[in-house]
């Protein structure tokens, strides 16, 4: 079944050679789409310096293509190992590396591959021993991991992967320890919304600042943890997470932020499969639809927290500081956060004669351009963030039903017909998004989600997913 046979047994021999411990066998793998396909694979240990000596355990699935298309990669870690995710590897021990990315045959060869596996690894070292008491908890999570690197993708065994199962009825997972993540967890703890809030910090060492002071002074219901497993059954996992590399061009920050999300949103859609995903990470836009595509979540169940709190705002300066309670039921902020957000409404007054809604239409955009000059002076603190975020969160957990100005999928609204997140107003509830509110039609606000649209997705055909 392999196209190119006799290309792929000579690298195989190549292979053997080099790594005489490596073993060849023939077994099925499936891919998430549920598709499967026997394939040749092979595994066994690379050595690797890290101060001390140590042989990496990896597992390596030749596709049938080969050599024309790169292996799929996974290390292979014992009961006593643990997966040290990072820039090359995610929680499931899926191997990512340049050499993948760029692959060409043939000057991409396997041996090549295993060489810059090597080096990779040198340089961030991807498993870490155990204790023996967190050995045996990640036993059972390890049958998991070897489901997965053995072609069997069947998420409904998170039960038995040693997940924590703590009986809260309502409880939110923040991603991320920094000064959003901090603040995320008070307004969420202090709004009372959730019966238990998790706070993953994913920093490297014993747990530090305001995670560390969360441990101290003992918030009610607040757990702090390094373990995926604790976010383990959320209802809402709410991602804070930036990357905080030397990355030089801002093309180069968002892959960052991409390489840290791709060893993280696997791990937390395993744990908590039925969850909504709710993202704060910068841009919030490209960030949202990563998660989207990493997860393989049902696009109502990604949002971005995008324009809500700007919308709270002109809402809150048209009512108290313009007067203009009647504009503000049906105002929003949309499109793209940052300098290109525009004012919009999803009803107006039916007026007797085109003469009155012409001067009420210029009344209504004075109105909203003044309110708009004002809020160009708010920034977005932290704190101011971590409220907006436990006001969406609130309306999720507790299917309120409200309208919100989220990042959601704008395919097919505006004539946007490419897989961009843009801030629409959105009915959210228990399952996300329930339902986008229909924008009043407005040829210039239609022509610049569409801009957005277009930029924004320009830059997503540039990234590495």
């Amino acid at each position: 079944q392999y196209k190119f046979r006799d290309l792929t047994i000579e690298e195989l021999k190549d292979v053997s050679k080099t790594y005489p411990n490596f073993t060849f066998s023939m077994n099925t793998y499936t891919f998430k789409d549920g598709s499967q396909k026997d394939l040749l694979n092979f595994s066994g240990t690379v050595p690797v310096k890290y101060g001390n000596s140590y042989n990496i355990p990896i597992h390596l699935w030749i596709l049938d293509s080969h050599p024309f298309a790169p292996p799929i990669c996974f290390l292979k870690p014992t009961a006593n190992m643990g997966i040290a995710v990072g820039k090359h590897v995610d929680a499931r021990g899926r191997i990512y590396l340049p050499y993948l990315q760029n692959w060409s045959h043939p000057k991409s060869t396997l041996i090549g591959l295993i060489k810059e596996m090597i080096a990779k690894f040198e340089e961030e070292l991807p498993l870490y021993s155990l204790s023996s008491s967190d050995a045996a908890r990640q036993s059972e999570l390890l049958s998991y991991i070897a489901k997965i690197t053995e072609g069997e993708t069947d998420m409904k065994s998170r039960n038995k992967a040693g997940v924590r199962n703590e009986g809260c009825f309502n409880k939110i997972t923040v991603v991320g320890a920094g000064d959003l993540g901090i603040a995320c967890v008070l307004a969420v703890a202090a709004k009372d919304v959730a019966d238990k809030v998790v706070l993953l910090d994913l920093s490297e060492g014993a747990a530090k600042g305001g995670s560390m002071d969360l441990e101290i002074f003992a918030v009610p219901n607040v757990e702090v943890s390094k373990d995926f497993s604790a976010s383990a059954d959320s209802k809402v996992v709410v991602l804070t997470v930036n990357s905080l590399g030397n990355a030089q061009t801002y093309l180069d920050v968002i892959q960052s932020n991409v390489d840290l999300f791709r060893g993280i949103i696997p791990a937390i859609s395993h744990y908590s499969q039925n969850a909504v995903l709710l993202v704060a990470s910068h841009p919030v836009e490209v960030m949202t639809f990563v998660s989207w595509k990493l997860s393989s979540f049902p696009k109502s169940r990604v949002i971005g927290v995008g324009a809500n709190l700007d919308s709270e705002r002109f809402q809150y300066i048209l009512t108290n500081l313009l007067k203009a309670e009647v504009l503000a039921k049906d105002a929003w902020v949309i499109g793209e956060q940052g300098e290109d957000k525009v004012p919009s409404w999803t009803s107006c007054n039916v007026v007797a004669n085109r003469t009155e809604a012409m001067a009420a239409r210029n009344t209504r955009e004075k109105v909203a351009n003044r309110a708009m000059e004002v809020l160009k002076g708010k920034g977005q603190r932290s704190w101011s963030v971590g409220l907006s975020v436990a006001d969406l969160a609130d309306s999720i957990l507790k299917d309120k039903r409200k309208v919100h100005s989220v990042s959601t999928l704008a395919k097919g609204c505006c004539n946007i017909n490419s897989e961009v997140f843009l801030s629409l107003p959105c009915i959210l509830g228990a399952s996300g998004v329930i339902e986008m509110v229909r924008l009043e039609e407005d040829p210039l606000v239609q022509e610049k989600l569409q801009s957005s649209a277009g930029s924004i997705h320009d830059l997503q055909q540039q990234l590495k997913l």
